[in-house]
């Protein structure tokens, strides 16, 4: 839990003034976790919720997976303030929305009809009849599921028919069908290939395509919308033959650091999906392992089962099948223990950066133990302050931009509203905050495993160098990450080290220290990337505390309407993510002899996340005084 403790921290309004100061360690570490720990629930301040906010609050206690930010960043008796987002949102050509089209409430469906009488009128107001379409279409799964969605439009358009009778305007009747199609097919494409993992949404669109095909004869203006539509039936129900060997090649993903081999690690990134196959070790209480491949959507009650049969257990030794006597327990490296309900699923993403999952019975739980800490990690890659630092940080933006470009824009939407029925689609994004965790506790780890003083030094000028050319790169994730690990407690009390730093270091990392200063709602950070233009990296954490503060500070629904123009806030916030990869990232061109050396080892980092792992090893290197 200490590292959601941290980010937590950070992300709320605090003092400018960061002090190197060690707090006691027992401060941010909490207890053990009453469910399980999920990077997807990153964000603690959630739990914070705001008064009157009737959507419901996760109640799962938040996991430690992102974040080595120490006490140092204190908290304050300073109001938390929203992001600056309103329905006043700049529309492309530079106009200001009109706000009242966002001011109102409605039941879903009117709202549905609402937006298709505003497309029948857009000469008239184009830009922002697109702009609540976008809106609505973004955060329709907060208020509407996607089949009841899809069931309204299949209304709407068979209505038209009902109408024509009343109205003998058939190019009125023949414009909303029109319409209909449009909303229906921009949905789909929003979605993309996350249509791929709900059959009942396919059924839905191939029903309303067989439909509308038969009205094409009557109605030929419909012609482009239809065609959109039955191009995407074709891709969604197209599947390759199962015994294809290259389906199953590219099925079967690494996920995390399982299983990272070299060759994996070097291609490019592809966004996971819940059909998506991986390999993952279930260790035994005496830290044997087992290797299975599973769903990454899989429930606990089938991983128990495929470890229960690659374990060869008969059921015949026991009264009951010895998978009902199994238990899966995630153990990180500091020891604490979560055990999963048999009816949960997607844990993989749940996973810390050095967090083990154990099969074992009830009675075995308290014995458990991660397997031993290696307290000298065997380099396999380059010496820091002997590689190409510029190179290094080429590779850091390179896989950050690879990460953040397989994350679906809905999966920030199903993150801070997620619930019960809205899961199961961020592990992209949960990838992305792994890897803020990792980034951090990789510098710590490397500092701190640095015995030479003067090599120690090199290490930390060389971490600062490679701060700033991320923000040169406008990779401000990796940025605020590395920074984040210098101010890891167990770093910053490192004062000898932190004495022989050159004063020019030192005052560049200042420098960098006020850009990560919260204060004023992180407004220097705010005010830098305001300057910067696509493609840039931001800070994921920010964005999604954004969202947070939309979500927590108003209400989804006002006497059981929906609140569209929290919706709008919500939608203006994903869009700015869309923004920064509007454009394409081209870095420089390898430079360094051993590039594909330093992008294998930057993409499969080996770092130390137990914080108390990393105080001993602080304190080897510089004791406490007397």
């Amino acid at each position: 839990m200490t590292g959601m403790k941290q980010i937590e921290k950070f992300l709320k309004k605090q003092t400018s003034t960061l002090t190197r100061s060690r707090v006691d360690k027992d401060g941010f570490f909490p207890g053990t976790l009453k469910r399980r720990p999920s990077a997807s629930k990153i964000l603690p301040f959630l739990k914070d919720a705001v008064p009157g906010n009737d959507s419901p609050s996760p109640k799962d206690e938040f996991s430690p997976d992102i974040g080595c930010l120490e006490n140092k960043w204190a908290d304050t008796d300073d109001e938390l303030t929203s992001p600056s987002l309103s329905s006043g949102e700049m529309s492309p050509n530079g106009s200001t929305l009109s706000s009242k089209l966002w001011h109102f409430s409605d039941t879903p469906e009117n709202i549905v009809d609402h937006i298709l009488e505003g497309l029948m009128e857009v000469p008239k107001n184009g830009t922002d009849t697109e702009i609540l379409l976008d809106d609505f279409l973004l955060t329709h799964s907060v208020f509407m599921p996607t089949d009841k969605l899809l069931q309204v439009l299949h209304k709407q358009y068979c209505a038209s028919e009902s109408e024509k009778a009343e109205n003998s305007n058939k190019g009125y009747l023949e414009l909303k069908k029109q319409k209909v199609l449009k909303v229906t097919v921009d949905w789909a494409e929003k979605c993309k290939d996350l249509l791929l993992e709900d059959e009942t949404a396919v059924k839905l669109l191939k029903d309303l395509n067989t439909i509308a095909r038969k009205d094409l004869q009557l109605y030929p203006s419909l012609n482009d919308e239809i065609s959109r539509l039955q191009h995407m039936v074709e891709t969604v129900e197209y599947r390759p033959p199962e015994d294809c060997s290259c389906l199953r090649k590219k099925q079967v993903k690494p996920l995390f650091r399982h299983f990272s081999r070299t060759d994996i690690c070097l291609q490019q990134r592809e966004p996971l999906r819940g059909t998506d196959e991986i390999f993952c070790r279930i260790y035994a209480t005496d830290h044997s392992y087992v290797t299975i491949k599973s769903r990454l959507s899989a429930s606990v009650q089938e991983i128990v089962l495929s470890v229960a049969e690659k374990l060869q257990h008969c059921e015949e030794e026991s009264k009951e099948p010895v998978h009902k006597n199994l238990l899966l327990v995630a153990i990180r490296s500091s020891g604490e223990k979560t055990m999963f309900r048999l009816d949960e699923d997607s844990v993989f993403t749940t996973l810390g950066v050095n967090t083990h999952l154990f099969a074992c019975t009830k009675e075995s739980v308290e014995s458990l133990v991660p397997p031993p800490a290696v307290e000298r990690l065997s380099h396999e890659g380059p010496e820091i302050n002997e590689t190409n630092v510029g190179e290094m940080a080429n590779q850091i933006t390179a896989f950050d931009w690879e990460l953040l470009n397989c994350v679906h824009e809905l999966e920030l939407i199903h993150y801070v509203f997620r619930n019960e029925s809205i899961r199961r689609r961020t592990a992209n994004l949960e990838l992305v905050l792994q890897r803020c965790s990792e980034v951090q506790h990789w510098v710590a780890t490397e500092i701190l495993m640095c015995e030479r003083l003067g090599k120690r030094v090199q290490i930390l000028k060389t971490f600062i160098h490679m701060a700033a050319l991320c923000k040169e790169k406008q990779n401000l994730f990796s940025f605020f990450a590395i920074i984040m690990g210098l101010c890891n407690a167990a770093v910053s009390r490192l004062c000898l080290t932190w004495e022989k730093l050159p004063a020019k270091c030192k005052k560049l990392f200042q420098k960098f220290e006020s850009l990560t200063d919260p204060s004023r709602n992180h407004k220097t950070y705010r005010d830098t990337i305001a300057r910067m233009k696509p493609p840039l990296i931001p800070f994921v954490p920010l964005l999604l505390k954004d969202m947070t503060f939309i979500h927590e500070g108003n209400k989804t629904f006002l006497n059981q309407l929906v609140n569209f123009e929290k919706m709008h806030m919500v939608a203006s916030a994903v869009r700015t993510l869309r923004k920064y990869r509007s454009s394409p990232l081209n870095l420089e061109s390898d430079s360094a002899a051993n590039h594909i050396q330093i992008k294998a080892y930057i993409r499969q980092l080996h770092v130390i996340d137990n914080q108390q792992l990393l105080y001993d090893l602080s304190y080897r290197l510089e004791p406490k005084d007397p």
